[in-house]
């Protein structure tokens, strides 16, 4: 094991150990090193690897606010992590897609249930916006993430909401990329427009099986549809047992057809995946 390691290893047990909290000051270098037995190269070292982590915050100074100290930035290094991972394949993006049916029908269930005047209102208003005409792919796709992100926020959750965020913006890259290669980005963002629309009543209405229903269609009606790399070949899902095919998109037909061993999607004989574009 490497010295930096054996500092790495030291500050996380006493972080699962309950031994350091968000907040908890870190012994001075000097005072690390001597204790474990290596070098204050090491543990500069090992400050810098928690930092990426988003463990730790160092400050340089005198004073009550100096030294190094662990933090709760677990949602920026969390979002990192996952985006630098799929980005090498690591988690194939069907995979990731997969995670984020799961955390979001839990989230629109969970807003249906919570939502009140304040948080619809605020929700009403990002649809509002996205509604606006001939909107460029990059506001639109700001919108469109901070739209399921609030629904997160809504369901008052805050390890879910910290998961969608990072599951959400690890595929943001993939996405924007593939909606940059559709013939009519304009007429697919209608689509998901009156898709965000019907989660949003849904959960006004709270209905939560409902909403839950709806969250899941879209995510996988539009991600059948991305070109995008590391996923299986699909054509736009339906709901399992429901015989109906989910709405089309831009006018292309496709289809799907759902295999009684498992919730996952195959390709239906003779059908054809359309290339459009961005969002889920």
């Amino acid at each position: 094991m490497k010295a930096y390691e054996v500092v790495l290893r030291h500050i996380e047990r006493q972080i699962l150990a309950g031994e350091l909290t968000v907040g908890s000051s870190l012994p001075p270098e000097r005072e690390l090193a001597a204790q474990l037995g290596v070098s204050r190269t090491a543990v500069r070292e090992a400050i810098r690897t928690l930092a990426a982590q988003g463990l730790v915050t160092s400050r340089v100074g005198a004073g009550p606010g100096s030294g190094n100290r662990i933090t709760g930035q677990h949602e920026r290094a969390l979002r990192k992590l996952l985006r630098m991972h799929v980005a090498l394949s690591e988690f194939p993006v069907d995979e990731v897609v997969e995670a984020r049916v799961m955390l979001e029908r839990f989230n629109v269930q969970l807003a249906a249930r919570h939502a009140d005047a304040e948080s619809l209102a605020r929700l009403g208003d990002m649809l509002a916006r996205m509604e606006a005409p001939h909107m460029e792919l990059d506001e639109f796709n700001g919108l469109d993430t901070a739209y399921h992100i609030t629904i997160a926020e809504i369901a008052d959750n805050e390890m879910v909401t910290v998961l969608t965020s990072a599951v959400r913006e690890s595929l943001a890259r993939p996405i924007h990329i593939a909606s940059e290669h559709m013939d009519d980005w304009q007429a697919f963002r209608r689509d998901l427009i009156r898709q965000h629309r019907r989660v949003f009543e849904a959960i006004a209405q709270g209905d939560e099986a409902r909403a839950a229903d709806l969250i899941e269609e879209h995510i996988r009606t539009a991600y059948a549809i991305l070109p995008m790399e590391g996923k299986a070949a699909r054509d736009t899902p339906v709901a399992p047992n429901s015989g109906e095919t989910a709405p089309e998109s831009g006018g292309v037909s496709a289809r799907v057809v759902w295999s009684n061993q498992s919730a996952r999607p195959t390709r239906a004989s003779g059908s054809r995946s359309p290339s459009n574009g961005d969002h889920t």
